[in-house]
């Protein structure tokens, strides 16, 4: 059996059906690649900065518009002055647009600053993040300017709940219903505004990371069937193999075997 298996003929087909194998096993893989790539979210279109007042949308608190779903991520510009004296500290935060609750020990602070635009409503703007509420990137810019930044959702209520209790002047969270509150009779822009430039006669602050906009995946599931096919080739190649392997030894045992003892039995004449 062994010399039938390792006979020329035979080493070549076992060659030929691991070349097989291992060309099939990787085309498959390569498709179950794409089918789970196509599920995961990509860059969505980053259109050239726009004013703020220019996106609809972006209503006042207590106009029963909230932040439009194609508004959030836009870059956008917003004119205006800032609010010194209601500038507030957002604790526990990472030097970037966080997606959970957690805090580090290295965890500083946002600069949320409110600008009064023309029309006289207020938009929450995050200057950029500082590691102390001393440093003195904390000093507020004076005069009419515009800073240009990403539009961002407001933030859930109960995220601070997540968080230490804050001290007077900060705030745990970037909330408009929090902020209403804090800033007494200002007419509060939904959502808030990440700076992505240092604003004009600001000291430096380190500005804080927000993720470009991105746009949901669709599996194509063609690729997945592609992918059982090449796997149901590779399974098929295996089923050839066996065939013929078992053929050769079949054949190997009938030559092996005497010509009288493959005749059939014979019952003597009386």
């Amino acid at each position: 059996m062994l010399r039938t298996l390792f006979s020329p003929r035979l080493v070549g087909l076992h060659l030929v059906t691991i070349g097989v194998l291992i060309a099939f096993t990787f085309l498959g893989r390569w498709q179950l690649g794409v089918w789970e790539d196509s599920g995961r979210p990509r860059a969505a279109t980053d259109p050239a900065p726009v004013a703020l007042t220019a996106l609809t949308g972006t209503g006042l608190t207590g106009d029963g518009q909230g932040l439009k779903a194609e508004a959030i991520g836009r870059r956008v510009t917003v004119t205006g002055a800032f609010d010194a004296a209601n500038q507030l500290l957002v604790a526990e935060r990472m030097p970037d647009v966080e997606v959970g609750g957690g805090t580090s020990p290295s965890a500083g602070f946002w600069l949320l600053t409110p600008m009064r635009l023309a029309d006289g409503s207020v938009m929450p703007v995050v200057r950029g993040w500082v590691a102390s509420a001393a440093d003195p990137a904390t000093a507020v810019p004076p005069g009419e300017l515009t800073v240009t930044g990403r539009l961002q959702p407001s933030e859930p209520t109960d995220f601070s709940r997540r968080r230490g209790v804050p001290q007077a002047g900060q705030v745990a969270t970037v909330s408009t219903a929090v902020l209403v509150n804090v800033w007494h009779g200002e007419r509060v822009r939904d959502g808030f505004v990440v700076a992505t430039e240092q604003a004009a006669g600001a000291t430096p602050a380190r500005l804080v990371a927000v993720p470009p906009p991105t746009v949901a995946g669709g599996f194509t599931w063609r690729n997945l069937a592609y992918a059982a096919q090449w796997w149901i080739f590779a399974a098929f190649a295996v089923f050839m193999w066996f065939h013929f392997v078992r053929d050769a030894l079949r054949a190997a045992r009938d030559d092996d075997t005497p010509r009288d003892a493959r005749l059939p039995a014979t019952t003597p004449q009386a």
